[in-house]
C-alpha cells in the first residue's frame, strides 16, 4: 500500500500530470479503464443504462449486449445504488468496454469480492483479452494471480524494485527480500481452475509446502 501503483496508472492515463519525465501515447491509443473504487451517490438515481451511456452514445441493444458480455444480463434499468460488490465490478468493465479498447487498464479490480467472484472476474478479463486481442495493464495486491496469469510483471515499492517476466521477478533479491521465499521461483501457484462453490466440495489446489491453507473459502 502506498506504493504509488494507482498514482502510476492515472498518470499514464493523464489524469495527474507527471513530476517528471514525459509520458507518450500512441496517437488514436482507445483505452479503457477500470478503477479501483467509484464514489457515487447513492440518493442519485442513476441507472445501469445511462450509467454506460454518460459518455458515448449507446441504444437499449447495445447496453444489453455489453451487459451479456460482461455476465449480468438484464441490469440494464437496475439503480447502481442496488448492485452487489460483483455486479458493480462488471459494469464498471462493460463501461470500459464501449469503445472496444486496445489497452485495458484496471486498478484493483477485485477488491472487496470474494474467492469465486475473484476468479471468475479474471477468468472474465482473459475472454475479453483474447477476444479484443487488447493489451491488459493491471494493478494487483494478488501475487499469485500476477505471477500466473501475466507476461510482464512491474514491482513497484515508491520506485521500481525490478520488472520482466514472471520467473525473472519473483528470483529477483529485490522482490525476495519484499515478500519472502513464499512466492518465489515457479511459485506453486494455487491452481484453482474453477471457483470454489458448494458445487465443487472436493476442488483441487496446491500450496507451497511451508504455507498453509490460510486463505478463504
Amino acid at each position: 500500500n502506498g506504493s504509488g501503483k494507482s498514482t502510476f496508472l492515472r498518470t499514464l492515463l493523464g489524469m495527474i500530470r507527471p513530476a517528471g519525465g514525459q509520458v507518450t501515447r500512441a496517437p488514436g491509443l482507445r483505452v479503457g479503464y477500470v478503477p479501483q473504487k467509484l464514489h457515487l451517490d447513492p440518493s442519485l438515481p442513476l441507472s445501469v443504462a445511462r450509467f454506460l451511456r454518460l459518455h458515448r452514445r449507446l441504444d437499449a441493444a447495445a447496453v444489453e449486449a455489453l451487459l451479456v458480455r460482461v455476465g449480468v444480463p438484464g441490469l440494464a434499468e437496475r439503480e447502481l445504488a442496488t448492485l452487489s460488490g460483483g455486479q458493480f465490478q462488471r459494469v464498471l468493465l462493460a463501461r470500459a468496454l464501449t469503445g472496444s479498447p486496445q489497452l485495458l487498464v484496471l486498478d484493483e479490480p477485485t477488491q472487496g469480492l470474494d474467492q469465486p467472484g475473484t476468479a471468475g472476474f479474471y477468468r472474465l478479463i482473459e475472454d475479453v483479452r483474447r477476444e479484443l486481442g487488447c493489451a491488459v495493464l493491471s494493478v494487483s495486491h494478488d501475487l499469485h494471480v500476477v505471477m500466473s496469469a501475466s507476461d510482464r510483471v512491474i514491482c513497484l515499492n515508491g520506485h521500481i524494485c525490478c520488472e520482466g517476466t514472471p520467473s525473472v521477478v519473483s528470483n529477483a533479491p529485490e522482490y525476495r527480500a519484499l515478500f519472502g521465499l513464499g512466492t518465489g521461483g515457479a511459485l506453486a501457484l494455487y491452481q484453482h481452475h474453477h471457483d470454489h462453490g458448494p458445487e465443487h466440495p472436493d476442488h483441487p489446489h496446491d500450496h507451497l509446502e511451508h504455507e498453509g491453507c490460510d486463505h478463504d473459502h
